[in-house]
């Protein structure tokens, strides 16, 4: 609406008011501080006022029965989109008995006494602090986002924004990852987080250097054998340094036998 109004009714929700109704309800610090940042305030109506009951619950009946039937999406945030266009395109431009006119026009009357928003609006996340686990993950509403696994073990703040999951190491950005809305018990890397584990070469694998020399003499793959026996792992080092001298000398001195 690129604007706000100077009064903002709401019902008597907990998640608004902290205690009271109506004229005496008391409203809950956080959002009394939202509130003085937009130039506006909350008022709670009374309890059981006709003129309030049902302001939410018509417009949801509206949006289930003329939005939602037939529509697919391929996720939430595809969801969102398709809903804002619908309302700008199509619920915006029909007509509304309750206004006795289009919302599109009643927005042009109503627009000149909005209050105009803030130049910066910081943003709207929930905080939680996590321990990273022993796989260089965070945890967060079932699902695992990676952070440097120089990390392990320390306690991070993890903030839950709409579209996106950020990792701070106190003042520091350490993480950033979009958020999983449409998943659960699953995980999400960054590449560079984790260090690849490198895993021991097979023993018992021939090297491309012991390849390369057997299968074509008798004395050779005998002597191939012994020289393996007495090397560490496959011998590869001393493998290749036969393979450089094969065919420069006679396979006979290969034989222990005169």
């Amino acid at each position: 609406m690129d604007g706000v109004c100077s009064r903002c009714i709401v019902d008597n929700t907990s998640v608004i008011v902290a205690g009271g109704t109506g004229p005496d309800a008391l409203i809950a610090p956080e959002m009394k501080y939202f509130a003085d940042m937009y130039q506006t305030g909350f008022v709670a109506h009374a309890v059981g006022d006709a003129n309030r009951s049902a302001r939410v619950e018509r417009p949801f009946h509206f949006v289930e029965n003329n939005f939602l039937p037939g529509r697919t999406f391929v996720s939430w945030h595809d969801l969102n989109r398709q809903a804002i266009d619908w309302c700008r395109n199509t619920s915006d431009k029909t007509f509304k008995r309750a206004l006795g006119m289009i919302p599109d026009e009643a927005y042009i009357i109503e627009k000149p006494h909005l209050i105009d928003l803030p130049p910066y609006r910081p943003p709207v996340y929930v905080a939680k602090h996590r321990v990273v686990d022993i796989e260089g993950y965070v945890h967060l509403d079932t699902n695992r986002y990676s952070v440097p696994e120089a990390l392990i073990g320390k306690s991070l703040e993890v903030q839950k924004h709409w579209r996106k999951v950020i990792v701070y190491d106190k003042s520091r950005n350490v993480a950033e990852h979009d958020r999983i809305l449409d998943k659960r018990d699953t995980r999400t890397t960054v590449p560079g987080h984790h260090v690849p584990i490198r895993r021991k070469k097979d023993a018992r694998v021939p090297s491309k250097e012991e390849q390369l020399l057997v299968g074509n003499d008798a004395v050779l793959d005998a002597y191939v054998a012994e020289l393996k026996k007495r090397s560490h792992g496959r011998g590869v080092v001393k493998l290749r340094r036969l393979l450089h001298l094969h065919g420069l000398i006679p396979v006979s001195l290969f034989s222990s036998r005169k």
